[in-house]
This record gives C-alpha cells, sequence and structure tokens, in this order.
C-alpha cells in the first residue's frame, strides 16, 4: 500500500468522524451505511486538480465548473451529502439495498456513494444537462472503479423513462419547482430528495410519493448551485445598501431607495423575551415566519448582508446569508441577530420607519406563538398546479409554475 493511498484512508476517516460528531451535536444520527459508504468511497478521485487534503474537508464544496463568476457545477460539502444520503435512508423503509435511483445533477462522488449504498441488485442512474459535466463524471466513475452507473445527459425536466421507475430521486441542484416528472418517475411510496426554494430560502426536503402528490418526512439548511434548463428559474438581488441585498424568489416588486432610506432612518428593537437552548433549530423559525408574514404583509423577503456591513452596524441579521424580513405600510423590519445569556439566547427584530416600534413587536409576537407552539417543524405537501383549492391541505399556498406547495406546522 503506497503512503498516497494511506494518507488518502487516513484523511477520508477523519473526515467522516467529523462529519458523525458533527451530526450527533445536532441532534442527528448518522445511518451505519452511509458511513460505510463515505469511508470506502475516495473522494479525491472526483476532485482532480484539488489537494488531497482539501477533498476531505467536511465544509468544502469543490467547483468544478465555472460560468464567468457564476459557480455552474461543484462536487458538495461531505456534510451535505452526508446530511441529505441519511435523509434518503430514513425516508425509504429499509434503506437503499436493491432500490433504483436516480440523481439529478451529476458529479460523480455522489452517485459513486449511491452506487455503494444500493448494492448489486439495485441501479443508480445519473443525469445532467451539460455534456462536460456528464463526460467528467463517467471519466471520474470509471476511474474510481464505479463502471455501472448510468450517466445520461439530459434536461431531467423531462422524464428519463416512462411511467414509474425510480424508488429514490435525490436532486443536486437547487430546484425552484418540482416539474410532474420527478413525482410521475417515483415508484408509489418513493421519495424525493430535493433542495427546493421556498420563499426564497432553500432546504433540502424528502417527500414521499402519495398518489398525484408529495409530502415531507423531513428537511435540513442547505445550499446548492441553481438549476439549468427548463427548470432554471433566476433569484433576483436587490441593493439597498452598501453590502446589504434582499433576495426576491416570488416575483415580488421592492423599491430599493425605499428600503435603503428607510435602513438610514434610526432602529428599533425588539425582543420576544424567552430562553432558548444551542440547538433550538432556527431554520424552521424562519419557514414559520415566511408561512406567517407572507399572508399578512406587503412583501416577504430575505435579507443578506456582506461580514463588513454587519459589522459597520449597517444591519444586524440573525444570519447574513439570508435572513427573513418584511416591507410593509412603508416600514422595513427583520430577524436579528440573538441575544445571549450564559449559554442561552432570546430572539429579536429590528426594524427601520414610521411604524418600528410596532412592527418589531408584531415581528417578535409570531417568534413567541412558535415557542409558545413547541416550536413545531414544517411539513411540506405538494401538488399538481390543477388542484383546486378545495382539495389542498390547510396552510400556507405558494404557487409555482408545476406545482402547488402547502406549509403546515406540527409540534417538534
Amino acid at each position: 500500500m503506497g503512503v498516497d493511498t494511506v494518507s488518502s484512508e487516513g484523511l477520508r476517516n477523519t473526515m467522516v468522524d467529523q462529519l458523525v460528531a458533527d451530526q450527533e451535536a445536532k441532534g442527528l444520527v448518522m445511518p451505519p451505511e452511509v458511513e460505510a459508504a463515505l469511508r470506502t468511497v475516495p473522494r479525491e478521485m472526483f476532485t482532480p486538480g484539488v489537494a488531497v487534503e482539501e477533498a476531505y474537508r467536511a465544509d468544502n464544496a469543490v467547483v468544478t465548473k465555472r460560468r464567468g463568476e457564476e459557480t455552474v457545477s461543484s462536487v458538495s460539502a461531505p456534510w451535505l451529502i452526508a446530511e441529505m444520503l441519511g435523509q434518503a435512508v430514513d425516508a425509504l423503509d429499509g434503506g437503499l439495498a436493491g432500490r433504483h435511483v436516480l440523481e439529478i445533477g451529476s458529479g460523480g462522488y455522489n452517485a459513486s456513494l449511491l452506487r455503494e449504498l444500493v448494492g448489486e441488485s439495485g441501479s443508480v442512474t445519473t443525469v445532467d444537462i451539460d455534456p462536460e459535466v456528464t463526460e467528467r463524471a463517467v471519466a471520474c466513475l470509471t476511474a474510481a472503479g464505479y463502471r455501472d452507473v448510468t450517466v445520461v445527459c439530459a434536461d431531467a425536466e423531462q422524464p428519463l423513462v416512462p411511467g414509474p421507475c425510480f424508488d429514490l430521486i435525490i436532486v443536486t441542484v437547487g430546484a425552484w419547482d418540482i416539474p410532474a416528472a420527478w413525482t410521475g418517475q417515483l415508484v408509489e411510496g418513493g421519495v424525493l430528495v430535493v433542495p427546493l426554494r421556498t420563499f426564497g430560502m432553500t432546504r433540502s426536503w424528502a417527500l414521499r410519493r402519495d398518489g398525484d402528490r408529495l409530502v415531507s418526512l423531513s428537511q435540513r439548511l442547505c445550499g446548492f448551485v441553481a438549476m439549468q434548463g427548463a427548470g432554471a428559474h433566476d433569484v433576483r438581488y436587490v441593493d439597498v445598501a452598501d453590502g446589504v441585498h434582499l433576495r426576491l424568489d416570488e416575483g415580488q416588486q421592492v423599491s430599493p431607495n425605499l428600503v435603503g432610506g428607510l435602513l438610514s432612518r434610526p432602529r428599533e428593537q425588539a425582543w420576544a423575551g424567552v430562553n432558548l437552548p444551542p440547538r433550538t433549530v432556527l431554520a424552521d423559525l424562519d419557514l414559520w415566519l415566511a408561512a406567517r408574514l407572507a399572508a399578512e404583509v406587503d412583501q416577504f423577503v430575505v435579507l443578506a448582508a456582506h461580514q463588513e456591513a454587519v459589522e459597520a452596524g449597517v444591519v444586524a441579521p440573525a444570519w447574513r446569508f439570508g435572513t427573513p424580513a418584511v416591507l410593509h405600510g412603508g416600514t422595513f423590519v427583520y430577524r436579528s441577530e440573538l441575544r445571549w445569556t450564559d449559554d442561552m439566547f432570546d430572539l429579536g427584530a429590528c426594524a427601520h420607519g414610521p411604524d418600528a416600534a410596532g412592527a418589531a413587536g408584531r415581528m417578535v409576537a409570531h417568534m413567541r406563538a412558535w415557542v409558545d407552539g413547541g416550536e413545531p417543524a414544517p411539513v411540506l405537501h405538494v401538488l399538481p398546479a390543477r388542484t383546486p383549492d378545495g382539495d389542498l391541505p390547510a396552510g400556507t399556498v405558494l404557487d409555482k409554475r408545476h406545482s402547488r406547495l402547502v406549509l403546515t406546522f406540527t409540534p417538534a
């Protein structure tokens, strides 16, 4: 055994040890078969030109193709791959052994992990719209010894095969909608794991097919390069101050001058008056706020900021990469940074404008309602676009091109 092989195996096992520990810290349990696959597949074979130490960083996504400044293809970070595979295994009773899997978005590494999970009696098909990506995937899979993965160059917005035949479809690009082809290619009870944007916020949802609809079983905070082809839907960004912008993903229309002017006005801070532990899943709170606020305000948006703008005090968001925010009645309000006391924290809101105190108070009231309700987790229902209102479950409805999404909440 060569020195490089020993180094690779050691780095791989160290990476997996860290992934297992990180999941435990989140209250998750990595399925043993996912752990075994991660310890088996040589990730460095799918990241040529990158130092082996970089390939095995648990938080490192490796960019494999850019178009100008835009990343269009990458090998996802190991922590995210592990969590999505865990979602798939947990959602399919009995795991993935012997299952037939379709991966949408090719890179090779995730497909090889899936090949390990399905075993000799299962199958893996991976599809990508970009011929450069599929050619690279074939080369990497072959070099790593995974010659029985089927690689297809096509737009996955359309079905690859007629009728249902896949037990699992796992999507490794960011989607804005769920086309009928995905549901239609799943067997009854089959599972779709997809990074889906709702209200401008992306979650990896594990959804089970029930007739013509899908119902979620779990969701994880995540981020991915955007879908290309017929399923593409560009996010709009509006700069509202130096280093501060709003993410508009559901057709919102916002005046940057209006919001910029509001941010220059005095800030009003309100607190929910709660004491929460570090493990609290604030990603669930953000979807709760989206569902509640979108129904009662002019515009629900997502605020993002550069670190320099946060340090300069221009904004104080809960998470600078994407924080729920509202523009309503000439007032701008967003979920603020946490207030820590020892090892517990409180939730807050910052507001600017003529009704700043009232707007901040209303937002923290929604936060208290979430805490008082047992910190409920979101459940996503996906139904065909033609579904009448009367056939929708009770919840917050978000209409897309191909589907109607309904967000409901159940106690955690």
